[in-house]
């Protein structure tokens, strides 16, 4: 087949194709995203730059980075080996998905025909029993290993994303090429994965949300079924797998025990979310309550104790998911982009079930904060992690090897509009705020809606209603928790500043009583053309805390506006964010600066410095005016400091360090990993794995001998030295040393070992010290040798 790939081109025609309504879903449906026009500057913006930069950008790499050609590999039309990681296929499936959604919205600048080129090629690929995944299609078709290994290969996880793109795909043009391939490749998993055949779930949930789309867009229950039995093979004993018996996966597969039994959320967090996302799913379709009382009770544990300030969630990097309660270290903070949009995805499932506005505040504060933070504003830089606090080290990148982050970007960012109202016998629910317009077929006419604001700049919205004819219509006007003196739906944060929030509402002029339920006021009466609603939505400063067991948190102070957290960049605050503390009585102000970032608010205010003397103890040494950005905007104007929390208390800063020997030192490595400037940065760690101050490491370097130099302009007396190790047993390679000694430079310019006085120890969560006689130097170095096949890190030097 011809598998040459056209440029974009521009095409006028959209047509939006829906399912078979399933005989039970959802009390209430959301508006779909191409019937919501979002004319504001914020997401109107975002929505243009998604479609015109984003998704062509992410097809670019797709292409560049062999993504596409796996596929072009796997239909015969192009040889070579596979490219890429594993599970490559999904990246193109979620962009292409993206590009659907576009379409679906009526916009004339997509490449309609690259597209269907695209779903050519894929169709191509797909083997005659329905397989489709190149890893095992490339180079040549591998029959023997398909399905050998679903814990990690992804194929299933594949699949899914495959089953979201066609449908999207079908919906946008009316062509059912890529369904039926969707369509053919269910039936094998289906035929496949059963309870008289295989019964173990996929390694990593999606494929169960993609057969539920297949479900409401075919109506072919088996789809619905088949999602079912893959959640409820979780936790299960006894399945079989390829070999006979197969175990279960554990916590970091949400395999521990069964889906329904579960009651807190661990794991890694994107596989987490996408299982709740399909159970919720699965619960409406079904009618079955014991999934909704399941994930109730991962929700309340969820916003509980693991949710961040931002909305992100994830806190240990090392399998990309949640830790134990209160968990939420600042620098180490994962928040995967990927887990903002899944989580976004939930709440919106669980807002639809419930009929609950407390589902809509978690997802509009991951909306507004985790989420935007992790793609640039100019739509072609990603952060795959979102970390709350940086020393600089952390910039947004093109692509990744592992680009499920940017792919999710380009398929989430159109679906926005479809997160602001939803419909259905209770009434219309208005959930989120900005400027535009949507329109509504209700069984008593059509009805346009339009609001006027400045949102998320400005609380007040104006809402104006137009049906076709006067019609008796119960709407429900969601009143954020933030408006109501609740940051989040728990007691993990509360505001700490005294101030009082007091939303307002008026129906053409009137106003009426704040009478809130579920998080929202509702209005019943009878519409006509013309009549509007007027919401105030007060937006003071706020000054946010967590609750004292988060110790990340203690003796810090978040800053809110509106749905907005706000934080602090060095550049903005002459380099350094962690050496100043906001007190209880700061006063703040908030400025929109039109030439700034795109045009963002700010918060301004006084703070105080601090520094640490030579005998350890602080003290504060002046103030310094600060300037706070929103969150989603840091990181866009070059490497430097950055906090979401900085310090309310002296105690809780990281004071400009005390002019000390190894502080005042010109300091060298014979190799650098993570920071040199860590070693003397007089933070004292909570143990030798505590990575969330940085460290010097010496990875990958292994079984070496490295060396780390402190120089001094002048000859200075010396007879300690004091070593704190990094060792990262159980995430990572770095371990004690196998040895280490001390050196100092003499007269003639040689190094020459210090006469200790006792041994070097190399005990961990401690400092390590070595006395030894007084040497007259300008240079002392110290010499380590790493243990056999492992590496070495350093936390902190003391040198006296």
């Amino acid at each position: 087949m011809d598998c040459y790939l056209l440029p974009i081109v521009i095409l006028l025609v959209s047509t939006v194709v829906q399912g078979p309504a399933p005989q039970q879903d959802y009390p209430v449906q959301a508006v779909p995203a191409e019937s919501v026009i979002l004319q504001d500057g914020f997401w109107s913006v975002r929505l243009k730059v998604n479609r015109e930069v984003t998704i062509p950008h992410c097809l670019q790499q797709c292409q560049q980075t062999g993504r596409i050609s796996n596929f072009e590999k796997a239909a015969g039309c192009a040889k070579g080996a596979f490219a890429g990681m594993h599970f490559n296929d999904s990246d193109l499936y979620k962009v292409m998905e993206g590009a659907a959604y576009v379409l679906r919205s009526g916009q004339d600048r997509m490449m309609r025909l690259y597209l269907d080129q695209l779903v050519r090629i894929i169709a191509a690929a797909q083997w005659d029993d329905g397989y489709l995944f190149t890893f095992y299609s490339v180079p040549q078709r591998q029959p023997d290993q398909r399905w050998t290994n679903i814990q990690w290969i992804h194929e299933l996880y594949c699949m899914g994303h495959m089953y979201e793109a066609a449908v999207a795909h079908y919906q946008a043009t009316g062509d059912r090429t890529f369904l039926d391939v969707a369509i053919r490749n269910a039936d094998l998993v289906c035929k496949t994965f059963n309870p008289d055949g295989r019964t173990d779930p996929p390694g990593h949930q999606e494929i169960e949300i993609g057969l539920c789309k297949l479900y409401r867009v075919t109506g072919n229950r088996r789809y619905l079924d088949q999602a079912r039995f893959f959640l409820e093979q979780r936790g299960r004993l006894g399945r079989r797998g390829p070999d006979g018996k197969a175990g279960l996966y554990g916590t970091y597969s949400q395999d521990q025990v069964p889906v329904l039994d579960q009651a807190e959320a661990v794991g890694h967090a994107v596989r987490a979310m996408y299982m709740y996302a399909a159970m919720a799913d699965v619960a409406a379709l079904t009618g079955d309550k014991a999934y909704v009382q399941a994930l109730d009770r991962i929700w309340a544990d969820v916003v509980g104790g693991k949710l961040y300030v931002t909305g992100g969630i994830g806190a240990a990097g090392g399998h990309e998911g949640f830790a134990g309660p209160y968990e939420l270290p600042n620098m180490t903070a994962y928040c995967e982009t990927c887990a903002s949009i899944a989580n976004i995805l939930w709440n919106h499932r669980m807002f639809l079930t419930h009929l609950d506005a407390r589902y809509v505040d978690v997802l509009e504060r991951t909306l507004y904060n985790a989420l935007l933070s992790g793609v640039s504003m100019g739509g072609d830089r990603f952060f795959y992690p979102n970390p709350l606090e940086s020393r600089g080290q952390h910039q947004r990148s093109p692509w990744f090897e592992c680009a499920c982050c940017p792919s999710n970007i380009a398929r989430f960012i159109p679906l926005v509009p479809g997160l602001f109202y939803a419909y259905g016998k209770g009434g219309l629910f208005i959930n989120l705020f900005g400027a535009g317009k949507t329109s509504l077929n209700t069984p008593l006419g059509r009805l346009d809606l339009t609001q006027k604001t400045d949102y998320p700049w400005d609380g007040k919205v104006r809402i104006e209603l137009d049906p076709a004819k006067e019609m008796d219509l119960t709407i429900h006007v969601r009143i954020p928790g933030w408006s109501r003196n609740e940051p989040v739906p728990s007691d993990l944060y509360r505001f700490a500043d005294g101030v009082r929030s007091e939303p307002g509402i008026a129906v053409n002029g009137s106003p009426i009583d704040l009478k809130v339920t579920q998080g929202y006021i509702t209005i019943r009466r009878r519409w006509r053309r013309g009549d509007w609603i007027d919401l105030d939505l007060p937006m003071p400063v706020r000054r946010i805390s967590a609750d004292p067991h988060v110790r990340a948190d203690k003796g810090k102070v978040a800053i809110q506006r509106g749905p907005i957290v706000f934080c602090l960049e060095g550049i903005d605050n002459d380099g350094q964010v962690f050496d100043m503390y906001i007190p209880e009585d700061a006063e703040f102000a908030a400025v929109f600066r039109p030439e700034l970032l795109g045009g963002v608010m700010v918060v301004t205010g006084q703070a105080k410095t601090t520094q640490r003397r030579l005998d350890g103890s602080i003290e504060a040494v002046g103030q310094r005016p600060f300037i706070a950005i929103p969150y989603y905007a840091w990181a866009h104007r070059g490497p430097c400091q950055m906090t979401v929390w900085p310090a309310c208390t002296p105690e809780a800063t990281r004071p400009r360090p005390a002019p000390t020997l190894a502080y005042t030192s010109k300091t060298t490595a014979s190799f650098v990993h993570v920071s040199l400037d860590a070693i003397k940065d007089q933070v004292i760690p909570e143990g030798s794995s505590d990575s969330s101050n940085l460290q010097l490491d010496f990875w990958p370097h292994k079984g070496t001998t490295e060396w780390v130099q402190f120089e001094w302009g002048q000859q200075q007396s010396i007879s300690k030295v004091q070593v704190y190790w990094f060792d990262d047993t159980g995430t990572g390679e770095c371990r004690v040393p196998q040895s280490w000694q001390v050196l100092y430079r003499d007269a003639d310019g040689r190094f020459k070992p210090v006469m200790a006085k006792g041994p070097y120890g190399t005990g961990k969560d401690r400092f390590n010290q070595v006395h030894f006689d007084p040497v007259q130097t300008d240079c002392i170095r110290i010499e380590i040798q790493l243990q056999p096949g492992w590496s070495a890190g350093i936390q902190e030097v003391v040198i006296e």
